[in-house]
Parts: C-alpha cells; sequence; structure tokens
C-alpha cells in the first residue's frame, strides 16, 4: 500500500504597502532622459547620472507645478483649499501649500446632538 501526498504551491503578492514602497523607490530614483539618434537608447540629461537600465524608471517631460493654476491642464492650483495643519500627507498644509505659509483658523461648532437622558 502507498501514500500519496500533494503539494501545492503558489505566488504570493507581497502587501500593498511593499508594493508601494517599492514604486516610491523607484520615483525617487527617476531619470529624465532624452532619446538618442538611432532611437534606441535613452540618454540622461544630467551627464553624471548613470545609463539607465532596463530596470530604471525614467521620464522626457518634467510634471508642470500643481500648486500654481494651470488652464491648459485643468488643474485649479491650490491656493485657497483647507489643508490639515498637523497632517505629514499629501492633504497636510506643508505640502499642499506649496511653502506660501497659511492661516490656521479654530472654529467652534455647536450642533444639536438629540441626546435623551
Amino acid at each position: 500500500s502507498g501514500s500519496c501526498t500533494l503539494k501545492t504551491c503558489w505566488k504570493k503578492m507581497p502587501t500593498f504597502r511593499d508594493v508601494g514602497n517599492r514604486l516610491k523607490s523607484y520615483f525617487d530614483g527617476a531619470v529624465k532622459v532624452t532619446g538618442g539618434n538611432s532611437g534606441e537608447n535613452l540618454i540622461p540629461e544630467d551627464e553624471t547620472v548613470k545609463q539607465p537600465t532596463i530596470k530604471d524608471l525614467v521620464y522626457s517631460m518634467e510634471s508642470h507645478d500643481f500648486c500654481e493654476p494651470d488652464r491648459k491642464s485643468g488643474s485649479l492650483g491650490t491656493e485657497g483649499r483647507r489643508c490639515n495643519s498637523t497632517s505629514m500627507d499629501v492633504g497636510g498644509c506643508d505640502i499642499m501649500c506649496c511653502g506660501r505659509g497659511y492661516h490656521e483658523v479654530l472654529a467652534e461648532k455647536r450642533e444639536n446632538c438629540r441626546c435623551r437622558f
């Protein structure tokens, strides 16, 4: 009599955080390039930067400044928007206000909580 064993193997996706961290790392190391004369190779604009490999993230045009309004792209800019003064994220005042500074306003809001005793 024989026994039979079954093994199942599968690939597991990394956590969302790991994927995000890896993408951020690629983004931080991205190199601006222009096309070579042959059209087959990419040339870094900064001569001190190494030639990008097939695994490197590259870009050919600068992104427009989202801080200022841009009719062409439909961006309204960030001036006058509400921000979170305690957040260090993109919704935080330090990032959203683009170094222009901001005014902090404290407001008290009264509302009926419909409490019953």
